[in-house]
């Protein structure tokens, strides 16, 4: 490559549901069969820490569907991604884990 050659990165973003995608991406997503009260204790915890959990309010665009793990895994992968993906900012006391693609809405 000679030096006056520019190299050019393309980052493909698309926003789905409220979760940004990103290609090549890692996700944090509750756990299936985690307790509704330990999923909420992960949830307060990451919208108390810096998580966005602005967009799962009553009357946010990513409210819906309203259960406690689809709200937990938004507030915990928006606290994963915020973090910077760090190791260990996706454990949540095990409620939660790394994953490369989002769980689907039931």
């Amino acid at each position: 490559m000679h030096s006056e050659e520019k190299v050019v990165v393309f980052v493909l973003t698309v926003e789905f549901a409220g979760f940004l995608f990103f290609v090549g991406a890692t996700y944090c997503i509750c756990k299936d069969g985690i307790a509704d009260t330990q999923l909420q204790k992960a949830l307060d915890y990451a919208c108390g820490a810096g998580a966005d959990c602005t967009q799962i309010v009553q009357s946010g665009p990513c409210y819906q569907p309203n259960t406690v793990k689809d709200h937990c895994s938004y507030a915990v992968n928006s606290y994963f991604q915020k973090k910077g993906q760090a190791v260990g900012s996706c454990d949540f006391s095990g409620t939660a884990v790394t994953s490369a693609t989002l769980p689907q809405s039931k």
